[in-house]
């Protein structure tokens, strides 16, 4: 992402406008238009077994502009933290674009993503996954569309009838496509369950890890999947070849110094550092954070893996555990006599990457937000590059400093009060420094500058490397079909508690009492609230949120079909106007190439010199009268033949005269005399012909 940089001059920075932006009011309306609707609902099933708040992350940063999700009006609301306003001029607190869903999700979305690419933009939810294709950019100041208030974005649909290129397994799902095994519940009991995963960067692994013969090595890139009883297990993931090539899987991955408890029993998430050698972040809901080195095992450790079949190769790193970080989820108060609540806390946590410095992380769970640095990572690439007999590194690597952990924001100040999750976060990065922009649960902006302790390494000034040509999505090639608004509006309205048809009693003594009766009617009428009333009125809410969203599609479209109408009528005056320009030109050629003809012909006539091909010529008229000279004396000798064969014709046809017979061999050879002198006539006619039309050209 880009730097955001503030407006020149006498303009105020983003940081000190941002919080006021119109785009906060417009999603806080949204809010308190929902916001009864949503405080019903714990009332109406107090339960204590209900799920805890989710922690969102609705906001998202791409090249100096900040996206936040409107689940109200499914888009991305996009705010332009740069270029607003210019020397001297206040910036524009009302300017910003939407980027409108054309098939918009029907689930609520927790979660938005962006791809490496930066050309798609993940939505997730509990319920369902899709993928939004962002907007081409371009015009003067590089906004979506030329700067177009409200755009339409492509959406992709993950579920059926599209099918995954490759699905891996970590543990046993609450899915519905998948198949569940009766041990489930069992092995979920005992912490035996994937709750998180992470990628590591590229590295180079053996043919052997994926099963292939022969000597070489395979770039593939690490996948850490991390169980809820703190155990740890790797695979290695190939995109060499599609659609992928997954490896053995190895573990769980052995951790230094052991711990009796395994580091706990309620781990939550992890998270791999880019750098070498790769370092995890593994995270409990306890609030502990344990930082560990990956490093190659050594056989005599008996690191191999308990699925291998053949040993020798298949021996797994190791995990040292170089520091343990507790972060302290709520504040912690001084207990009291009359203390009414218990301080002890708990909520799962989730890890986060800094987008431009990788020695730093994030932590975001429901009672604020952490900031994780770590100052030892070059003191300990330097201790693994030197020597094994230099002890100055290690000295170096042992004193110092442990990492830094900044409190940015607890949304539970006490004991006794409910968690506010946020409902997104992001990282800016700033001429002044990185800047955390935080979205509370009642989407208020706080901005807040980060720690300068840790930074990222500075960036070469000469940058030889090109990037290579980004390939086109395969998403692109996916069918926009998802499931129907009607089958979406049946999953609302289905019922899962009916209210059963009851007998009446003849025998008056064996009528339940009035207080059974109650309870009967209290349960029935509560079925009928919470299975039909509740439910009716969220389909009710679906349907006019669909109408507003469809009417809001049907406006942009209209715009659209207008746009495009005047666009079409002002193209086809321009296709008039050259195609009358073009008959023009096309005359004023045909006239150019006559001059040019004509000044040819007269330039190549008063040369002096003649040219190649009158010389031939000259030549061959020579020739012609000689030729015809010798044609004429042919014509002559042909003529007085012709008068001979008739005059001896006529003495023969002569009745006066007596017949001369001949013989067989004298009609023969006169035959062939006559034959030949006619054929030797054909060719002096054709020769006199030829000579005719070449006289006349």
């Amino acid at each position: 992402m880009a730097a955001a940089e503030g407006p020149t001059g006498d303009g105020e920075p983003w940081q000190s406008w941002l919080p006021n932006h119109v785009v906060f009011l417009r999603l806080r309306e949204g809010l308190k238009t929902h916001g009864p609707a949503e405080a019903e609902k714990p009332a109406s099933s107090p339960s204590p077994s209900s799920p805890p708040p989710l922690t969102r992350n609705l906001v998202l940063g791409l090249g100096g502009d900040l996206f936040l999700w409107d689940g109200d009006g499914s888009a991305f609301l996009v705010v332009r933290l740069r270029g607003l306003g210019g020397a001297g001029d206040e910036p524009s607190l009302s300017q910003y674009q939407r980027l409108l869903c054309i098939n918009p999700p029907l689930f609520e979305i927790y979660q938005v993503l962006l791809s490496p690419t930066q050309h798609h933009v993940a939505l997730i939810g509990i319920k369902g996954l899709m993928v939004l294709e962002l907007p081409k950019r371009w015009g003067k100041n590089s906004e979506f569309e030329g700067g177009k208030l409200a755009v339409n974005c492509r959406i992709y649909s993950l579920r059926e009838p599209q099918t995954p290129t490759r699905v891996i397994v970590l543990s046993e799902a609450e899915e519905e496509s998948l198949i569940l095994n009766k041990g489930r519940a069992y092995t979920a009991s005992l912490g035996e369950t994937a709750v998180a995963f992470d990628f590591g960067p590229l590295s180079a692994v053996s043919k052997s890890m994926f099963g292939q013969k022969g000597k070489g090595d395979v770039l593939a890139h690490p996948l850490y999947i991390l169980y809820e009883n703190g155990e740890t297990f790797l695979t290695y993931l190939s995109l060499a070849h599609s659609p992928g090539t997954v490896g053995k899987l190895l573990g769980p991955l052995p951790m230094h110094p052991a711990a009796e408890d395994n580091y706990g029993y309620d781990a939550c998430a992890i998270l791999c550092l880019p750098c070498v050698p790769n370092i995890l972040v593994i995270a409990t809901e306890s609030g502990m954070l344990y930082h560990c080195v990956v490093l190659e095992g050594e056989e005599e450790d008996d690191q191999v893996s308990e699925k291998s079949w053949d040993s020798r190769t298949d021996i797994i790193p190791s995990l040292y555990v170089f520091e343990c970080v507790e972060l302290e989820l709520a504040l912690t108060l001084a207990a009291g006599d009359d203390e009414p609540c218990d301080s002890d806390f708990s909520c799962p946590i989730k890890l986060h990457r800094d987008p431009k410095c990788p020695s730093r992380y994030h932590c975001t769970h429901e009672a604020g937000v952490h900031s994780v640095g770590l100052t030892w990572i070059h003191k300990l690439h330097k201790f693994l590059g030197s020597d094994e007999e230099d002890k100055d590194s290690l000295q170096e690597l042992a004193a110092e400093q442990k990492c830094f952990v900044e409190h940015i924001l607890c949304t539970k100040p006490l004991p006794c009060r409910q968690p506010a999750p946020i409902r997104g976060f992001w990282i800016v990065p700033d001429i002044l420094g990185p800047t955390m922009v935080c979205i509370t649960s009642t989407y208020e902006c706080l901005i807040r500058p980060l720690l300068s302790t840790v930074h990222p390494v500075s960036p070469p000034l000469l940058c030889t490397r090109e990037d290579a040509a980004a390939a086109e999505s395969p998403l692109r090639i996916l069918a926009e079909t998802a499931d129907s608004f009607e089958k979406h509006i049946r999953s609302i309205l289905q019922r899962s508690v009916a209210n059963p048809a009851f007998l009446k009693s003849a025998d008056r003594d064996m009528a339940p009492p009035p207080e059974e009766c109650l309870q009967l009617i209290s349960r029935a009428t509560q079925v009928f609230r919470e299975q039909y009333i509740l439910k009716q009125d969220l389909a009710k809410e679906e349907i006019q949120r669909r109408v507003k969203l469809l009417c809001d599609q049907k406006k942009k479209q209209l715009e659209d079909l207008s746009y495009c109408r005047e666009e079409r009528k002002s193209l086809r005056e321009m296709a008039e106007r050259l195609a009358d320009k073009y008959e023009e030109a096309k005359e004023k050629q045909e006239d150019l190439m006559n001059r040019m003809k004509a000044v040819l012909h007269r330039f190549h006539t008063q040369l002096p010199v003649l040219s190649d091909s009158e010389r031939d010529m000259k030549k061959e008229l020579q020739l012609i009268p000689e030729q015809l000279r010798h044609l004429g004396n042919a014509i002559k000798q042909v003529t007085m033949k012709k008068d001979y064969q008739q005059r001896k014709m006529q003495k023969v046809l002569s009745p006066q005269k007596p017949a001369i017979t001949l013989s067989a061999y004298q009609r023969k050879c006169i035959q062939s005399v006559l034959k030949e002198e006619g054929e030797h006539i054909r060719e002096m006619v054709k020769q006199i012909n030829d000579i005719r039309n070449h006289i006349n050209f």
